[in-house]
């Protein structure tokens, strides 16, 4: 492999020796520097430049100074995209704290499991979003660590407010703050992002400052992110895409950030033409979505530059109108999981529409990958295999839990992703699935995905998904869920003929099941377990 190079912000490529490591206080402050009176985020009424910015994560950290948080303290944040939410983790993170992000999706009991199996001392949430009040949630849950709890928006009992908590702040001076930033090292853990918990409970993934930035700094440069870009930040912030490929990827190029707190079709193609949005991510429904919208012409979208996709299949046809009639300069997809800080691959911006559409890239610049078989040694190109990657972005360990860190990184350190791949002669990956989802048709291993990739290059498929289902003959067989496109009207009998022509039989779906949507979790991921209890049997 050839020496890792790394793009700067300011154009700078940098070999690995070369890369200036830093924490998170520092790349605010050099951002700061840097970007000075250029806007970073736009909320509303509310707007921020690079300098107010690193003005308020200094005036918050003096906050946490204040009630008390200590270097690898964790706090939980509990709320939707809003600037307040920027300005909490990176004012916590400055001084050493923790962020844990918990998902806006919880219930009661998931956000206790996660404060608690993670020591959080310090909550921030909101009084109200979508109907639901998270501080009652909490009511009825036993939280022994939980010191604290912020509101960043609101009023509820219990809790104080945003206000007056940065008011607690006012006495600490800027030297103190100046001080436990000089006490971090890159090394530090920045975050602790939980994972899914589809097989038992979720595991908290802790990650450090430097890895981080440097991952999305590679990341950002990859993709081609710049200053000028006017950022739409679609994905929830607890999620790695929302928070790392988001804000985090947006401060390090001098981009405007713009939170959306929650998705509403005509609000985003308004705020595209008014606020000349060139940069949108997310998963492909997303823009699927605005393809289909009535109304779309009737908007200015000629400022969309940049689309990160990924989280589903990917149409070519969808890469072709997303490049023709939306616009975008660049569609790239990238793959990664939470253990990886967010990133492994991605494609680059010269790749072609069949390419985004069946690859999910190569790895990013200093990070290796490969596809091996179950002990461990690498399969032919081309071949299946799980997926294998090592680097400065896997993380350091699951929070103090020794033995599923073992199980996860090898002696070596290669982390072990679950998911199953196969690499071409170039190092492009095409991911055919989870070790996890993975089903059994007459002997013969099947991987969702592989045959949901398929499905969406068919005439008339909008979405599809895949899982097994039992089968007395068989074992287990492919059962389909699919999304038609718009004035389509393809039927079970024509996509199982379809699939016939184009796949293996066992892979063949043996039944299909027609929705209008597809059921999504926040992260932009078809809920299989929710397929497997509406329609898995």
């Amino acid at each position: 492999m050839s020496a890792p190079v790394t793009t700067s912000p300011d154009g700078r490529e940098m070999t690995d020796t070369q890369y200036p490591h830093r924490t998170l206080p520092q790349l605010v402050a050099e951002a700061a520097g840097r970007y000075g009176e250029r806007v970073a985020i736009t909320d509303g009424a509310v707007q921020l430049t690079y300098s107010e910015l690193d003005a308020a994560r200094r005036r918050a950290a003096a906050a946490f100074l204040a009630a008390g948080l200590e270097r690898g303290d964790r706090f939980a944040i509990w709320a939707p995209n809003m600037y307040q939410w920027i300005v909490a983790a990176i004012g916590a993170q400055s001084v050493g704290g923790v962020l844990v992000p918990l998902n806006t999706r919880y219930k009661g009991s998931e956000a206790a499991y996660a404060i608690n199996a993670s020591g959080a001392r310090m909550l921030f949430t909101v009084e109200e979003f979508l109907g639901v009040r998270y501080a009652d949630m909490l009511a009825d849950q036993d939280l022994p660590q939980l010191q604290h709890r912020v509101l960043l928006e609101g009023a509820a009992d219990g809790c104080q407010s945003w206000t007056d908590f940065l008011r607690g702040g006012d006495a600490t001076s800027d030297e103190q703050v100046a001080a436990r930033e000089a006490e971090l090292s890159p090394d530090d853990p920045l975050d602790i992002l939980f994972t899914s918990g589809t097989t038992g409970n979720p595991k908290g993934v802790v990650t450090c400052h430097g890895q981080n930035i440097r991952t999305f700094e590679t990341w950002s440069g990859t993709v081609g992110l710049r200053s000028d870009d006017n950022y739409l930040v679609i994905n929830p912030f607890f999620h790695s895409f929302g928070y790392k490929a988001g804000w985090l990827a947006a401060i390090i190029r001098g981009a405007r950030i713009l939170p959306v707190r929650n998705f509403d079709l005509d609000e985003v193609l308004a705020c595209i033409e008014r606020e000349r949005i060139s940069m949108i991510p997310g998963p492909p429904t997303i823009y699927q979505s605005l393809l289909a919208h009535p109304e779309r012409e009737r908007h200015d979208l000629s400022s969309l530059r940049l689309a990160v996709t990924g989280a589903a299949p990917v149409p070519v046809e969808l890469v072709r109108r997303m490049r023709q009639e939306l616009g975008f300069e660049v569609v790239v997809t990238a793959y990664g999981l939470t253990e990886s800080c967010g990133v492994v691959s991605i494609c680059r911006p010269q790749d072609s529409a069949e390419r985004i559409s069946h690859s999910s890239g190569r790895a990013m610049d200093g990070v290796e990958l490969k596809c091996v078989d179950a002990a461990g040694v690498e399969v032919p190109r081309g071949s299946d295999g799980e997926l294998w990657c090592r680097g400065f972005n896997v993380m350091r360990e699951y929070f103090e839990n020794p033995q599923a860190t073992a199980e996860a990184i090898t002696a070596d350190g290669w982390l072990r992703t679950g998911d199953i791949g196969a690499m071409d002669d170039d190092g492009y990956v095409k991911i055919t699935g989870r070790l996890k989802e993975m089903f059994i048709v007459g002997g013969f291993n099947c991987y969702p995905a592989e045959i949901e990739n398929a499905l969406c290059d068919m005439p008339g498929v909008e979405r599809a998904a895949v899982i097994g289902v039992p089968d007395e003959r068989m074992g287990e067989v492919a059962r389909a869920f699919i999304v038609r496109q718009a004035g389509s009207d393809v039927d079970e009998a024509a996509v199982i003929a379809w699939s016939r022509e184009r796949m293996a039989n066992y892979k063949v779906p043996r039944s299909v099941v027609f929705l209008d949507e597809l059921p999504m979790n926040a992260g932009g991921k078809v809920d299989k377990a929710l397929l497997q209890a509406q329609g898995g049997q």
